[in-house]
């Protein structure tokens, strides 16, 4: 897929070796461009926003969206203004829980192919590498257990300390992302990759207890 920014040039602007780096940012861009040929989205403006999504990320977390948008506003100044503003507010509006929502069908694109990321066997694989990161316990709870005791705090987070482990973070996150999808092919993905991360809280669970 080619476009005004190259993935050497994307690559540049990112730094960090967490498990929100610019592997993240590759396989959202090859997702974000499967959903966008599927749904009949403008792939150039797709690609684009994947690719500089998180340019705002060494910056800040919180506001790293609005941080990235500026940034590829003066990246992408040469470029037709529609354009850019299209790209722009794709990575604006690409944030789980923070406005604003996305307005378009790019920009839907690109928020759904980011949040897959964080299902399937990816997203059991980044759940422990945050916990290892952060020094949290791998596990100390059955997930479902965790659902029940917690009653309407299931679809929040819960600020646990070093007790918050990749099944909380399954309980109140990541079991409700298929939810927030806006495209029926990233909900389809959603499906099958949230049944995947499923099965293995439970046989997590079931070894972590001695019982397998």
């Amino acid at each position: 897929m080619e476009g005004p920014i190259t993935v050497a040039a994307a690559r540049a602007h990112y730094a960090g070796g967490d498990s929100h780096n610019f592997d993240h940012v590759l396989r959202v861009t090859a997702l974000a461009e499967r959903i966008a040929r599927a749904e009949g989205a403008d792939l150039v403006v797709v690609h684009t926003a994947a690719l500089l999504h998180d340019i705002g990320e060494s910056r800040t977390r919180e506001h790293h969206h609005q941080i990235g948008a500026a940034l590829a506003r003066e990246l992408l100044r040469d470029q037709p203004t529609g354009f850019v503003a299209a790209v722009t507010h794709a990575i604006e509006a690409h944030r789980f829980r923070t406005p604003p929502a996305p307005q378009t069908l790019e920009a839907q694109v690109v928020f759904d192919a980011d949040k897959l990321d964080a299902l399937g066997a990816i997203g059991v694989a980044r759940a422990c590498a945050y916990a290892g990161e952060r020094g949290n316990a791998l596990w100390n709870t059955p997930w479902r257990i965790i659902a029940t005791e917690n009653g309407d705090a299931v679809s929040r987070p819960v600020a646990l300390g070093d007790a918050y482990t990749p099944g909380h973070e399954f309980v109140y996150k990541l079991s409700h992302i298929a939810d927030q999808l806006y495209t029926a092919t990233a909900r389809a993905i959603a499906r099958e990759r949230a049944a995947f991360m499923q099965s293995f809280f439970d046989r997590l669970d079931q070894e972590a207890m001695g019982l397998l």
